[in-house]
């Protein structure tokens, strides 16, 4: 017998809150995107955010990376999720993204159940391409 760890609820497996950051499906796929897009650099003791990162931050989401430096918090954290047993982005880049998100109205909080979010349904609405898609649009022109 196999044990699911995590919320059973589709939603919260998909796409949620964890303290301040993106998490769930969505939250993991957005690290690992990160990674292949080589934003980040991630070693086994930590999450560096790349000079190339810092550009995309930047540009695309209008995240300045001096504005990301906290003396009790590091910039980039690795964040194990819950559901998927992966990590997700946290730290102060993953709060400043998850922030963003919901500037743009990328993201919404859902009804119920509390701690999901409609990411790419709010992103759709909003005319604007995902962050994969930004990101490998972006890969695309540097090879």
């Amino acid at each position: 017998m196999r044990v699911r760890t995590g919320p059973k609820d589709p939603a919260l497996r998909r796409a949620r809150i964890c303290y301040d950051h993106l998490a769930g499906d969505l939250g993991v796929q957005m690290l690992d995107s990160m990674k292949r897009q080589r934003l980040v650099r991630h070693s086994k003791q930590a999450i560096e955010l790349t000079a190339e990162g810092k550009r995309f931050m930047e540009n695309s989401l209008q995240i300045s990376a001096e504005t990301l430096a906290h003396p009790r918090r590091p910039v980039c954290k690795a964040c194990l999720d819950w559901s998927e047993r992966r990590h997700h982005l946290a730290g102060t880049l993953g709060a400043a993204v998850m922030t963003r998100f919901t500037e743009l109205k990328w993201a919404a909080r859902d009804a119920a159940p509390a701690a999901a979010w409609s990411i790419l349904p709010a992103m759709a609405r909003s005319g604007s391409p995902s962050y994969s898609e930004r990101a490998n649009s972006r890969a695309e022109t540097l090879h």
